[in-house]
């Protein structure tokens, strides 16, 4: 139906159509862009992030599918502009085969005659059969939802009354009780005394689209919740590990008095690629017989879990160390112990007892890589005493070795995190290539800010302890 106008407004006059044209293919290419983004954002994933970005593409679609439609009608022309078609043609006055149905109708109000036109694509909308009488302004607020019905009243009030615009949207319910959400755009139609004669709107269906933002607001509300809960997560994890790991920062005497101790610094590097902490430690104590305690470990996984099974194990090898328990047993009990934890999961492990008066390094391992002992400018790998990793099997046993060290003699154990970097595999090459770095230091201090400086960058694929110890004379 043709849309009246204010009584001193000129005629507008219809666009071009190749203008339109040009709009509607432009529109379809960038639909066509928009729907690629959409499934090249698709993932594995379904975290909130992922189901976010999902919801803005179908968004950002169906904007797109609403303005090609708009634009296929504006280039149809109003009803009485369109041209019958000839024979054969389908003509333009309705969508092609298969399209949606019409999203945009107009009516008219006449205040003088109490007559109302609804043009046939606000029959659809409406979901009212052709032909049947249109609702007047009294009726239409019988459709609405309730709490919609004084939103549309003020809205027809301010018009008719004031000559204000409208503008607005609302709920109606179909004669098949589903809703719909509109958008009523219109404005009062002047006589040539300046009094209102009638009421002009345009209504579109935007229930498709306020789905679509409700989505989005959804996944974007979702994604931000577990953003703070990964925040705090993290503080909490970190929290934990601080308060488990030793308190000692710098370097470590142990024992503090006589001959053979050993100077002892460690460091625990974070990943560069995960904010979440894992499960690495490290520790050094002395024991009531004069031997002192080194060990490192990992446990698979991330966060508050992980932390809290890191607490776990360690406290319960300081226990056992403590208690006089030789490595190769107290690996045993380790295993014994995870595996039969409420979260079971898998770790490695390097324990091992130094004696100052002798010399004497016994050790044990639990699928961790081996220490690392550094001589006279060369570096090798002691050989690994059998042992599988904690938690992976039941009443297995562990065995444990020897070795004894000399004065001046660097002792690297690390988490296998450490060497795991983006271009190369783990292994200890990297570290032993450290050994003249090694043999110029003067503490473990400077050994460990050596490993640092090597292996601290942001290629690291997980995070890593490290632990020096340093023969003294």
């Amino acid at each position: 139906m043709p849309s009246h106008l204010f009584a001193d407004r000129p005629a507008p006059q219809p666009p071009a159509h190749d203008a339109v044209d040009a709009l509607i293919h432009r529109t379809r290419r960038l639909r066509g862009d928009v729907d690629a983004v959409g499934r090249n954002t698709v993932t594995d994933e379904d975290g909130p992030q992922a189901r976010w970005q999902r919801a803005l593409c179908d968004l950002a679609v169906q904007h797109l599918d609403n303005l090609g439609e708009q634009l296929g009608q504006l280039k149809a022309g109003l009803p009485a502009q369109r041209a019958a078609p000839r024979d054969g043609d389908a003509g333009v006055d309705g969508p092609p085969a298969g399209s949606p149905p019409n999203r945009v109708g107009s009516a008219e109000w006449n205040l003088l005659t109490d007559e109302v036109s609804w043009s046939e694509e606000l029959y659809e909308i409406f979901g009212r059969p052709p032909g049947s009488p249109p609702l007047s302004l009294d009726d239409l607020p019988s459709v609405l939802l309730p709490d919609d019905q004084p939103k549309l009243t003020s809205m027809v009030t301010g018009c008719l009354v004031d000559g204000r615009p409208l503008d607005g949207e609302f709920r109606i319910v179909l004669p098949d009780s589903r809703v719909r959400t509109l958008h009523m755009t219109g404005e009062p139609v002047l006589d040539s005394e300046g009094c209102t004669a009638s009421m002009w709107a345009v209504l579109r269906d935007v229930s498709e689209l306020r789905r679509s933002e409700e989505t989005v607001s959804r996944t974007r509300d979702s994604a931000q919740t577990d953003e703070r809960i990964e925040r705090t997560e993290h503080r909490m994890a970190v929290e934990l590990q601080e308060t488990v790991l030793p308190p000692w920062r710098g370097s470590l005497r142990l024992p503090q008095q006589g001959p053979g101790a050993l100077d002892i610094a460690a460091h625990y590097l974070p990943s560069a690629s995960s904010g979440l902490i894992g499960g690495d430690w490290y520790d050094a104590m002395e024991l009531p017989d004069g031997r002192t305690l080194l060990t490192v470990g990992d446990l698979t996984g991330h966060g508050i879990p992980a932390t809290s099974a890191m607490a776990m194990m360690l406290g319960a090898l300081r226990g056992m160390a403590v208690a006089g328990i030789e490595p190769g047993a107290l690996m045993g009990h380790l295993n014994h112990l995870l595996e039969t934890s409420v979260q079971p999961a898998l770790g490695s492990a390097l324990c091992c007892r130094f004696d100052p008066a002798t010399g004497l390094l016994s050790w044990a391992q639990a699928g961790h890589p081996a220490p690392l002992l550094f001589r006279d400018g060369t570096g090798r790998q002691l050989p690994p005493p059998d042992g599988v990793l904690l938690g992976a099997a039941s009443r297995v046993a562990y065995e444990q070795d020897e070795v004894r060290l000399l004065p001046g003699d660097v002792l690297v154990l690390h988490t296998d995190g450490l060497t795991r970097r983006s271009d190369r595999g783990a292994g200890p090459e990297e570290l032993l290539a450290l050994a003249s770095r090694f043999a110029q230091a003067r503490t473990a201090q400077e050994c460990v800010r050596g490993v640092v400086e090597e292996f601290g960058g942001t290629e690291r694929l997980d995070d890593a302890c490290v632990l020096v110890a340093r023969i003294g004379a």
